[in-house]
């Protein structure tokens, strides 16, 4: 993929675009069937979508290309952090505020404030490095 072909907004998008229908279609096919309410269905999306917001900016600025120099098992264990902060992050802000009465919208807002927080979080833990330049400029 050229980095050249689409802005770093436009590749973001593309990837969001790709992340929410594959979240869509397992939510279809496996989570809505299994039982879980279609409130939590959310969970899903902001767990896909947590790696693209991360990966991309990663993949695009040419200051942090040193992160693909780490081993394959660093970078998998990276997205883990990633998927399970977003997925954890998400479950408890919508648990604790599914029965409050706000409106789904803002139920999903919040929720996806605290997983991508949670994720980023969890992957600036493990890569303070990538961005301890940009404090230091």
């Amino acid at each position: 993929m050229d980095k050249e072909t689409l802005p770093r907004w436009g590749w973001l998008l593309v990837g969001l675009f790709a992340m929410g229908i594959v979240a869509s279609l397992l939510n279809a096919t496996v989570i809505g069937p299994a039982g879980v309410p279609e409130q939590f269905q959310v969970i899903t999306v902001i767990t896909a979508m947590a790696p693209v917001l991360i990966y991309v900016g990663i993949w695009y600025d040419e200051d942090r290309q040193r992160y693909w120099e780490h081993s394959r098992e660093h970078v998998v264990g990276d997205l883990l952090f990633i998927v399970a902060g977003a997925a954890t992050g998400s479950a408890i802000a919508l648990v604790a505020i599914v029965g409050v009465g706000l409106p789904r919208f803002v139920q999903d807002i919040a929720a996806m404030a605290a997983g991508f927080m949670l994720s980023w979080g969890l992957f600036w833990w493990r890569n303070t490095d990538l961005y301890r330049e940009m404090g230091e400029r």
